[in-house]
């Protein structure tokens, strides 16, 4: 059995499934894993959704800020809606429920102690080792499954608080958490939070540290494989992989075949661009 972990979809159906045949996946044999942001700004959303849905325990999904966005959006959240509707097969559709209950019941983080790896869709601030991570992934988890997500989608979006405290309560520490699993690239040298930045390495104020860099970091013994930064592109670093190689946008679809003996092999096919960076 090969493991797969693939990069931002973001609708890109087609490029997903050319991948696919260039991996020679099997779904009778081999596993998905997909870093987050399936839907949304591609052609294809609804298509993704539920093929990615469709393929079962076969699949292993991280929630992105994309995915997060379609759950605020059909609680009634339109304060980020896009202008070109990219959504809207999905919430139009007539198993929309369906996908939305299945999507909902996604992690924020998955560990995989058999091939010693994990996966999230954006960072992890310093302060967190792996079991940190993992408890703080099932907080927000149980919010989207329960009966709170209303409320929790309304109030979601923010960039504050940014620095981690164990003191932190309520909405707080819920959007602090979820903004670290979703939106994060950079940390300040103290460890906060710098959700505006999102560059490339190198275009911004050397204090401006990417998450995975900084030296205090808790959780620099685990390998950890992440998608949602396009200007990053393929990259491996600190005992990281960064997989979001800007389908969307021109770039590539990127899948890492996720190995515990041997270093994970990587495999990309070139898309055309949905749209323009």
């Amino acid at each position: 059995m090969a493991v797969y972990a693939i990069g931002d979809v973001q609708g890109c159906y087609r490029e997903l499934l050319q991948l696919l045949k260039k991996l020679n996946y099997k779904p009778d044999r081999d596993r998905l894993w997909f870093a987050g942001d399936l839907v949304n700004r591609g052609p294809e959303s609804l298509q993704t959704l539920r093929f990615v849905k469709g393929l079962g325990d076969g699949a292993t999904v991280v929630l992105g800020n994309h995915d997060l966005h379609l759950l605020a959006m059909s609680q009634g959240n339109l304060k980020h809606a896009d202008k070109d509707h990219t959504l809207d097969d999905i919430l139009q559709a007539p198993d929309r429920d369906e996908l939305l209950e299945w999507l909902r019941q996604q992690p924020l983080m998955h560990h995989c102690t058999e091939r010693n790896f994990s996966m999230i869709h954006a960072g992890l601030p310093p302060q967190w080792d792996l079991q940190k991570a993992l408890d703080c992934a099932a907080e927000v988890e149980a919010v989207l499954r329960g009966d709170q997500l209303h409320g929790f989608c309304m109030a979601m979006y923010g960039n504050q608080p940014e620095r981690w405290s164990e003191s932190l309560q309520g909405m707080d520490r819920l959007r602090f958490i979820t903004n670290c699993f979703t939106r994060l690239r950079y940390c300040d040298q103290e460890g906060n939070l710098l959700l505006k930045a999102k560059q490339a390495p190198g275009q911004h104020d050397p204090a401006c540290q990417p998450w995975f860099s900084l030296p205090q970091r808790a959780s620099r013994d685990q390998r950890i494989v992440f998608g949602h930064w396009s200007t990053l592109g393929y990259h491996v670093s600190h005992n990281t992989w960064c997989l979001d190689t800007g389908c969307l946008w021109g770039g590539q679809l990127s899948a890492l075949q996720i190995r515990r003996e041997k270093p994970p092999r990587e495999t990309h096919v070139d898309c055309a661009g949905h749209r323009q960076p």
